[in-house]
């Protein structure tokens, strides 16, 4: 590799890191706190929260890589250009090769580190993810019998439990229960406990009342002696363990168990999430070569209409939402299955078309205008609206 290639490797790689970590930080947290409900509804410890939204983690850097590459590509060429480092490279005689290769060979590490983790890691990830939710949830004892704690134990059933007595009591038992269409239960028992029998759960609520409330506003009082409230049903549901195709092996996928509830009822979604696998890695060495189309080339500054990064993440973007679109329809229609892997192919053959031909990939000269026009626009209203602020300041003080 030449001094040139290391330079340009060394710029990009040490820009993708960065641009991937800030990334990475600002989608996990926006998943992270998807989970915050882990820890508030079920009582569970800051740890296994934290495990939780570590494993989240490989789920999401297939999506981000090669966001970040294009970021980093782009960033780094347009500085390049900005400094007359390109044109210093071009007059030397150096060919668009020189750019590109260096840029190729990251953004190929970049797709063989996706597929490792999509294919390897994430389906492990996913899988663990969903025992330790089902775990938390399951640990029902443990979440019921907190004094003084108001727990969701389903839709529309909340229990609250006053105090613990001696010899495994309970006091003063709190239920509300709002499943039953058109009606809305209250119980409230002075003691009961827990009874166990064999693998079912039983709470035995011990002299109390029940109040029933219907749709039409009429109340009717129950009092009762003791109340057997089953939780077994509850118990059985956290503990389980639903697996959809996201969260399945790519091994499994190929060749799943015919006897699978999820893959009877549509095989299709199986097929679509394979076509996925093996597609999204390609993105990053796309949209290198999206981001080498826009900015490869040596440019005067005032032929740049639209910064090349906004360009290349505009037609990013787009690219990478065709292949969302494809990916979601390819379980119930089977041509978009085709589409899947031609998005990837068509982009990155429309983009070498552009590196070949010496031509710089830019968004149409009118909606460059518009967007011109647009910025202009909102600068104007923002200093028209200080304006305004601050005369409505000087004739409130004079006032």
């Amino acid at each position: 590799m030449k001094v040139v290639e290391r330079y340009i490797m060394r710029r990009t790689t040490a820009m993708f890191l960065a641009a991937l970590v800030w990334t990475l930080a600002i989608v996990w947290t926006t998943q992270v706190l998807a989970k915050i409900d882990l820890v508030t509804d079920s009582g569970q410890s800051a740890l296994t929260f934290f495990e939780v939204a570590a494993l989240i983690i490989p789920s999401i850097i297939p999506i981000v890589v090669p966001f970040a590459l294009v970021v980093a590509v782009a960033q780094t060429l347009s500085a390049m250009n900005t400094d007359s480092e390109l044109a210093v490279i071009n007059a030397a005689g150096a060919s668009r090769w020189t750019i590109a290769r260096p840029i190729l060979l990251l953004a190929l590490a970049a797709s063989v580190f996706s597929f490792a983790v999509d294919n390897g890691v994430d389906p492990y990830a996913r899988q663990k993810n969903r025992q330790l939710v089902a775990a938390s949830r399951a640990d029902l004892l443990s979440l019921i019998i907190q004094e003084g704690t108001f727990r969701k134990i389903d839709d529309g059933l909340f229990l609250q439990i006053g105090e613990r007595l001696p010899d495994n009591r309970l006091g003063g038992i709190f239920v509300a229960d709002s499943r039953e269409e058109g009606a809305n239960l209250t119980y409230y028992a002075k003691t009961g406990s827990i009874v166990e029998k064999g693998d079912e759960k039983v709470l035995m609520m011990n002299d109390g009342v029940i109040n029933r409330k219907s749709v039409t506003g009429d109340l009717s009082v129950i009092r009762f002696t003791s109340y057997a409230f089953d939780l077994s049903a509850f118990m059985s549901a956290a503990n389980e363990i639903t697996l959809l195709p996201k969260d399945r092996t790519t091994p499994y996928l190929l060749n799943p168990d015919p006897n699978d509830r999820m893959y009877q009822r549509n095989p299709g979604s199986y097929t679509a999430e394979v076509d996925q696998r093996f597609s999204e890695w390609s993105y990053s060495l796309v949209f290198a070569l999206i981001a080498l189309a826009v900015a490869g080339d040596a440019r005067s500054h005032r032929e740049a209409r639209i910064h090349p990064l906004i360009t290349a993440i505009a037609i990013a973007l787009f690219v990478r939402w065709l292949g969302f679109f494809a990916a979601g329809k390819a379980d119930k229609v089977w041509y978009y299955a085709y589409m899947v892997y031609a998005v990837p192919i068509v982009a990155s053959a429309i983009s070498i078309w552009f590196i070949v031909s010496s031509r710089s990939m830019e968004l149409p000269t009118a909606w460059a205008d518009w967007m011109t026009n647009l910025a202009g626009r909102m600068s104007e209203g923002w200093t028209a609206l200080k304006l305004w602020f601050a005369r409505r300041g000087t004739s409130g003080q004079g006032a």
